[in-house]
C-alpha cells in the first residue's frame, strides 16, 4: 500500500476539529476514539506535535488511518477500552460517536479513567427545528441527523443541557464548550440555535 503524501494527508479540518485540535496541547499524548479516516490524528501530529492512536472499527476508515500513517487499532467502542491503563494519554477524543453509543455512561467513565481530559461532540437535540418537526409530527431529519427513524445509527439523542447534567452526575468538570451550526459557530442562544455542540472536560 503507497503511503500518501504530505500533501495529500493534510486536508483543512472542519471546523468543530479545528475547535477539538485548538483545545489539545503540543506534545501531548492523545486517544481518538472512533477515529474515522484519522484526519484529526493527522493534523494534531503534523501541526501539534502529537502522539497520538486511534480506535476504529470500520474496514474502509482503518485502511485510510494506515495510508495516513495514523496509529490505529481496529475495536468496537462498545467492548471498552479495557487495554489501555489508567491516565495512559492526556486527552480522549469521542467525536460525533457520542449518540451511537449503547452505554453512553460507561464510555464517559471509561474516558475518564484513560485520561486527563476528554472531549466530546454530539448533535444538539434542542436545535429549534427538531421541536417544530416534532410538533408537526415527524422525527427531525437535518444535515447533522440526516437519517429517517427507521434507519438512524443515533439511538441517544440529547441537548446540550442533558449532557451537562450527565457530565455533573460523573463529576466531570467542564472547561470548554463550542457550538456549530453547517460549519458555522454560534456564539449565542447557543442550545437553540446550534447542531453540533463539543465538549472539553477535566478528568475527577
Amino acid at each position: 500500500m503507497t503511503p500518501l503524501t504530505p500533501r495529500q494527508a493534510h486536508s483543512v479540518l472542519r471546523p468543530d476539529l479545528a475547535r477539538i485540535a485548538s483545545w489539545i496541547e503540543p506534545g501531548s499524548r492523545v486517544l481518538d476514539l472512533g477515529c474515522g479516516d484519522g484526519a484529526l490524528l493527522a493534523h494534531l501530529r503534523d501541526h501539534r506535535q502529537v502522539r497520538g492512536a486511534g480506535v476504529e472499527l470500520d474496514d474502509t476508515c482503518v485502511i485510510a488511518c494506515v495510508r495516513r500513517g495514523v496509529e490505529v487499532i481496529q475495536q468496537n467502542l462498545e467492548d471498552g477500552l479495557a487495554l489501555f491503563d489508567d491516565k495512559q494519554f492526556d486527552t480522549v477524543v469521542l467525536s460525533q460517536t457520542l449518540q451511537s453509543m449503547h452505554r453512553t455512561e460507561h464510555i464517559l467513565r471509561e474516558m475518564a479513567r484513560v485520561a486527563r481530559f476528554g472531549v466530546v461532540s454530539f448533535p444538539n437535540f434542542g436545535y429549534w427545528p427538531h421541536g417544530w418537526s416534532i410538533l408537526r409530527g415527524r422525527m427531525p431529519v437535518t444535515g447533522q441527523m440526516p437519517y429517517q427513524w427507521y434507519n438512524t445509527p443515533n439511538i441517544h439523542l440529547c441537548t446540550l443541557r442533558d449532557f451537562e447534567q450527565l457530565a455533573g452526575e460523573l463529576r466531570l468538570a467542564i472547561l470548554e464548550r463550542a457550538t456549530f451550526n453547517e460549519g458555522r459557530e454560534v456564539k449565542r442562544f447557543q442550545s437553540w440555535r446550534s447542531t453540533l455542540a463539543v465538549y472539553r472536560f477535566a478528568s475527577p
